[in-house]
């Protein structure tokens, strides 16, 4: 059957770049993702996947809140050049 729709669809431009990056890789096109992803649709009669809120408990949650404050600068950490002068500081404290 010839492919004679098109559909437009907003996204973030962040999130194109790295879904074509994946999709690259995979060897598809974006259309050819688009195209599997809707006979899937129509496949299982929905959504091809779960979609489901992550449930954390509450150490995990801060624990992922502490990772998202150093990685944007909020928190300052200390770095080390090698595991090995980690380790050296780690035993020093014991």
């Amino acid at each position: 059957m010839a492919k004679t729709d098109t559909l437009h669809i907003r996204v973030e431009p962040e999130v194109k770049k790295n879904a074509e990056n994946t999709l690259n890789k995979l060897g598809l096109s974006t259309t050819e993702a688009i195209n599997i992803f809707l006979h899937q649709v129509i496949l299982t009669g929905g959504l091809p996947f779960d979609v489901i809120l992550p449930r954390y408990n509450t150490e995990t949650e801060v624990a992922m809140q502490e990772a998202r404050d150093i990685a944007s600068g909020k928190v300052s950490t200390k770095g080390y050049a090698s595991a090995k002068e980690l380790f050296e500081e780690l035993d020093a404290e014991c």
